[in-house]
Order: C-alpha cells, then sequence, then structure tokens
C-alpha cells in the first residue's frame, strides 16, 4: 500500500490506535463491577453526555446514510427526515431525560431499560423484563449490522479490498476496544468521535461548495432536475435492473418528479419519534451524574444535532451537483461523503475525514454491541435464568454475549449490496415503537399498568414487522414509514389496556409520584 492510499491508511490506523488506548485506559474500571461496565457508575459529566448520545445515535447513517438519500432523491425525502430527528432530539431531552434519571434510581437503581420497566411495574414473574431484553437483541444486532456494512463500504471503497473482508476486520476492531473498556470506554470515545464527525461534516461541506464554485451555482445545477431540490416533490432517477441510466452528454436520467404529499411529510417527520424509544441515547440520560446538568447537555446536543444535520443533507446535494453520474445505484450513492473528501484534500488529511466515518461507526457499534449483550445477560441471563450468579459472573456473560451478537452482525451484513438508510430505519422504527410509548407513558402517566406495558411493547414491535414485511409491498398509503403506525398502535394498546386493567398497586403510584416530585424540583 503506497501514496495517497498509504496516507490515508497510516492517519485512520492512528485514529484507531488512540480508541484502544481509550479502551486499555478504562479497563480496570469496567471490571470492577457490572454497573461500571454497563453504565460507568452514574458518573457522566455534561458533554460527554451530550455528545456520546449524540454520536452513539447518529452512526455511519449519518456521513453516508443521510447524504445518500438526499444524493439518489434529492433535498425532500432527506430534509423532512432530519427535521423530524431534530424535533425529536430536542423533545427527548427537554422531556425524557431528567424524569428517566431520576426515575431509573427511585426505581431499584435500574441501570438498563428492561431493568427499569421492570422495576418501574414491580413484577415478580419477569415478563415484561424478558419481553424489552429480546426486543433489544433482535434490533440492536440488526443496528451493528448496519455499523458493519457502513464500515466494510468505507475501506472496500478507499483501499479496494474485497468489501466482506473489511467488514469483518471492522467488526473485531469494534468488539475488542469494547470487550475491554465498557461502558466509559464507550462514552469517552463517542465524545472524541463526536468531534470528529463534526469537523468531518463541515469541512467537507466547506470544501463541496468551494469546488463547486458556491452556494447558487449548487443550486442552479440541481434545480435542473426534476423534483430535486423540492420540498413537496421527490427525483425519480430512471433505473434498469436498479443502475441508474445515463443519457447524451453523459448525465444521468431522470423522470418526472413524483409527488411529496402532506401524508408522506408526516411520515417522513416521524423519525422524531424514534428517539423516545433509543436505548442508546436512553442510557446517556440515565448515566449523567448530576441531572441539574442535562439543561446544558439538552443546549449541546441540539446544536450539535441541528448542524450536523444540516450539512450532512448539503453533502449529498453538493455531491449530485459535482458528480452527477458517478454513484449510478442507490446502494453506491452512500459513498458520496467519500468520493468528495478523497477528491478535495491532501491524503493525510483525507485520512482524518474519514475517520469522521470510522468514529461515526465505532460510536454506534459499541453502543448497540454493549447494550444488546446486558440485555441478555442481566437481564434474561441473571434475572430469569440464574438469579444467584456473581457479578464477575454477569460480567463474563456480557463479554461472551457481545462476540456472539458480532458475528450474528457479521452475517446479517456480508451483503455489500445493503443499503444502509434502510437497514437503519427499520431498526430505529422497531425501537421507536417497542419502547418509545411505553417510555413515555410510564415517566407521565401514572394509571398505565404492567399488562399495558407488555401490550403496547408487543403490538408495537410487532406491527413494525407486519407493516414492513406485509402492508409496504401493497404501496400506495401503506408505504409511509413504519415507525408512524406502528407507534400509534403501541399507544393505543397501552391506553385500552391500561384502562381495563387493574389500578397499579399503592407502591408503584407512591414511587411515580417521588420521581415527579424529584423532576419537578431538581
Amino acid at each position: 500500500m503506497m501514496g495517497d492510499t498509504g496516507q490515508i491508511f497510516i492517519a485512520m490506523m492512528l485514529y484507531m490506535a488512540v480508541v484502544i488506548g481509550i479502551g486499555v485506559y478504562y479497563h480496570k474500571r469496567a471490571g470492577e463491577s457490572s454497573e461500571n461496565y454497563l453504565i460507568g457508575g452514574r458518573s457522566l459529566g455534561p458533554w460527554i453526555t451530550a455528545m456520546g448520545a449524540e454520536a452513539s445515535d447518529m452512526s455511519g447513517w449519518l456521513l453516508m446514510g443521510l447524504p445518500g438519500v438526499a444524493y439518489w432523491y434529492g433535498l425532500s425525502d432527506a430534509i423532512w427526515t432530519a427535521i423530524g430527528l431534530l424535533i425529536g432530539t430536542y423533545l427527548n431531552w427537554l422531556f425524557v431525560s431528567k424524569r428517566l434519571r431520576n426515575y431509573t434510581v427511585i426505581a431499584n437503581d435500574s441501570i438498563t431499560i428492561p431493568d427499569f420497566f421492570s422495576n418501574r411495574f414491580k413484577e415478580n414473574k419477569k415478563v415484561l423484563m424478558t419481553i424489552a431484553a429480546l426486543f433489544i437483541l433482535i434490533f440492536f444486532t440488526v443496528y451493528a449490522a448496519s455499523c458493519l456494512v457502513t464500515v466494510g463500504k468505507l475501506f472496500s471503497t478507499l483501499f479496494d479490498v474485497k468489501y466482506q473482508y473489511m467488514m469483518i476486520a471492522g467488526a473485531v476492531f469494534v468488539v475488542c476496544y469494547t470487550y475491554v473498556g465498557g461502558f466509559l470506554a464507550e462514552s469517552a470515545s463517542d465524545f472524541m468521535q463526536g468531534v470528529v464527525m463534526f469537523f468531518s461534516l463541515l469541512v467537507v461541506l466547506i470544501g463541496g461548495v468551494s469546488a463547486a464554485g458556491g452556494i447558487s451555482v449548487v443550486m442552479e445545477n440541481v434545480r435542473q432536475i426534476p423534483g430535486f431540490f423540492e420540498f413537496f416533490g421527490i427525483a425519480q432517477p430512471v433505473l434498469t435492473e436498479g443502475v441508474q441510466q445515463i443519457g447524451e452528454g453523459g448525465q444521468p436520467l431522470f423522470g418526472d418528479a413524483a409527488p411529496y404529499g402532506l401524508l408522506t411529510v408526516i411520515s417522513t417527520l416521524s423519525w422524531g419519534l424514534g428517539y423516545f424509544g433509543m436505548p442508546q441515547v436512553l442510557l446517556k440520560f440515565m448515566a449523567i451524574k448530576n441531572p441539574q446538568q442535562l439543561k446544558m447537555s439538552r443546549r449541546i446536543a441540539t446544536i450539535w444535532c441541528a448542524i450536523s444535520l444540516l450539512a450532512a443533507v448539503s453533502i449529498g446535494i453538493i455531491g449530485r451537483a459535482l458528480y452527477p453520474g458517478a454513484l449510478l445505484t442507490q446502494s453506491s450513492s452512500e459513498s458520496i461523503f467519500i468520493l468528495l473528501a478523497t477528491s478535495f484534500f491532501i491524503p493525510i488529511i483525507a485520512g482524518v475525514v474519514m475517520a469522521g466515518i470510522l468514529a461515526a461507526t465505532i460510536s454506534s457499534s459499541d453502543s448497540y454491541l454493549l447494550i444488546a449483550a446486558s440485555a441478555f445477560s442481566k437481564n434474561i441471563f441473571h434475572g430469569m435464568l440464574k438469579k444467584d450468579a456473581s457479578d464477575k459472573t454477569i460480567l463474563y456473560c456480557t463479554r461472551a454475549t457481545l462476540i456472539v451478537i458480532a458475528i450474528c452482525a457479521m452475517i446479517i451484513a456480508l451483503d455489500e449490496n445493503s443499503v444502509i438508510f434502510t437497514v437503519v430505519s427499520f431498526a430505529w422504527a422497531g425501537f421507536g415503537a417497542t419502547f418509545g410509548p411505553i417510555m413515555l407513558f410510564s415517566l407521565f402517566w401514572k394509571r398505565v399498568t404492567r399488562a399495558g406495558a407488555i401490550a403496547g411493547m408487543l403490538s408495537g414491535g410487532g406491527m413494525v414487522f407486519f407493516w414492513e414485511l406485509v402492508l409496504t409491498p401493497m404501496g400506495g398509503i401503506f408505504s409511509i414509514y413504519e415507525l408512524f403506525p406502528a407507534f400509534v398502535t403501541s399507544s393505543l394498546f397501552i391506553l385500552i389496556v391500561s384502562m381495563l386493567s387493574k389500578v397499579p398497586g399503592a407502591d408503584v403510584l407512591k414511587e411515580f409520584e417521588a420521581a415527579r416530585r424529584i423532576s419537578l424540583g431538581s
């Protein structure tokens, strides 16, 4: 490996060495207890809480998936998704963060999301906890697979090495440092990775605008594509077997713009609903040392999110103006960030920018693997199978489960034609519909019951699968994003079943009021 590619490789390897160093640094503290390994002993500061939550949430999807959507379909789908995510981010920090942080301490010091739900409803038979843990295992395995697709595409594009080899190498790296350092390493590195992602997006955005000759030139070029630069229209690439066709003059062909109606806008905005059920974000709320610092975290997270999302969408638009016929499949369009970065900058700087994608991937995949592993070890193994297991045994089980989940994710990610945006959207809908409604009801409605919680989880998670696999292929109204109908379904089941079932016990109501008073007073 020589020349430009070698310099890019060196820059990225130096970055990976820093991440490994963070894992080694936190190894001793992580191994002291399962609480330290899984939630860091509730010791995070406001900056790490904010940046860690956003970096682990956005993942490589922010630098590859979202720009790819903008490059392929134009402004509407990408910008409405970004707006929905920004609104959801702010509301989640505003309403959920403080109440959840205080409630998890009161509810028997819960350190995982399934723990919280189980303790919140004082269940003896851990049915609710088991259901929550199983859904986490399923959806986070899919989520982790999307991260491995990202790292596989990144390295195979840069170094012209077979995708599968690069995907597996990335998976091994992530597993190694997460295995060693646990939640503290993951959170500390997420802070650094959030900074790198932010820097990379801004640098590529500025470089793209400069190379295109200014914003006005970009807009003039893309407006020539039907529906490309519209809020209520969407571009339609002319495809043959999934490949966009090229017309005279070497320009890619587009058909007439398709409408982007109000129902589609609502559907796309519903991405924001997913935040209320995202375990990787909710755990950061739970792990902050001082709940009073969550206001600062909210401001940091919202500003980071707003700028990053706008930059990601803009990069896709600029990429279509600069390289209109370079990426001719939806899967390959997700490499537009890589194409721009390697075209604008000297190799060593390009390597640092490429580390932004690596940062995004690592910051998410480590969270996904760790939370999924903890769901099994803490909530199924310890909660159901071996209740007398020692803390060290739980820790060993967590690490072993982490490896197994990573292997399953690698199997899912073997297909190099996977579209990152599609994989992420399914897992996002799964978490949003399974945990989002019951999280909100649990925190803000004391009348919600354990039966209602179970019904809400099962109906929300089940509807995601049913809508995506059965109804979406029918088209028409059924083509809306599955999160919206599944979220509504889950909420209705929670409300109806709770009203039909017995009022929660006095101890449950007492804890609810205690959490409410603390949150209002803190």
